[in-house]
This record gives structure tokens, C-alpha cells and sequence, in this order.
């Protein structure tokens, strides 16, 4: 069974079909959304979208780390990483116990 992925042009085909922009206002649209939310995240600042969740930047310090395959030892350097935490509302909604 073939999933689905949801790409900037599909939500931009959406935005198109639901609020009536042009599509190539639609993908204006969703692309400065997107990087709105980019610019936010490397400015370090959370990221909270209601009933869906929380975006945020981690810093992960440096570390040794090891090569599977050789076991030669290497160091990982410090680095920022997004991450994503669902809200409530969303998790009961992807596990069918939404009340709306």
C-alpha cells in the first residue's frame, strides 16, 4: 500500500481549493508560512501552533561517537536540531479519541 506525502504543492493546492487564492498565490502563500516559521526557529524562538504542536531548536553538545562498522572512535561536533512535539489535541485526533 502506497502512502501519501504532503508536499508544498500540495498544501498549496489545498490553500487553492479551500480559501480561492490563485495557485500561484496559494504557493507564495504556503512558501512564506514556511519560512516565517524557518526564521523563527533560528532565531531560537519556540514555535507554537495551536491544537497541532510545539517546533523548538535543540543544541546538542559535542560528543565522541562511534563508527558502526570500523568502531573507530570520532567526535561529533555541537550542532542545533529541530524538534517537534505533537499537541494533546492532535495526538487524540490521529488516535481516533477526538471528542470535536
Amino acid at each position: 500500500m502506497k502512502k501519501d506525502t504532503v508536499t508544498r504543492a500540495t498544501l498549496a493546492e489545498a490553500v487553492h481549493r479551500k480559501v480561492g487564492l490563485s495557485r500561484s498565490e496559494s504557493r507564495q502563500l504556503v512558501g512564506q508560512v514556511l519560512e516565517l516559521m524557518i526564521e523563527a526557529l533560528d532565531r531560537d524562538e519556540l514555535l507554537k501552533l495551536s491544537n497541532f504542536g510545539t517546533f523548538r531548536i535543540r543544541h546538542k553538545k559535542a560528543r565522541i561517537g562511534r563508527n558502526p562498522r570500523t568502531k573507530e572512535e570520532a567526535i561529533i561536533t555541537p550542532r542545533r536540531v529541530p524538534s517537534f512535539r505533537a499537541s494533546p489535541k492532535m495526538k487524540a485526533r490521529i488516535n481516533g479519541d477526538d471528542e470535536d
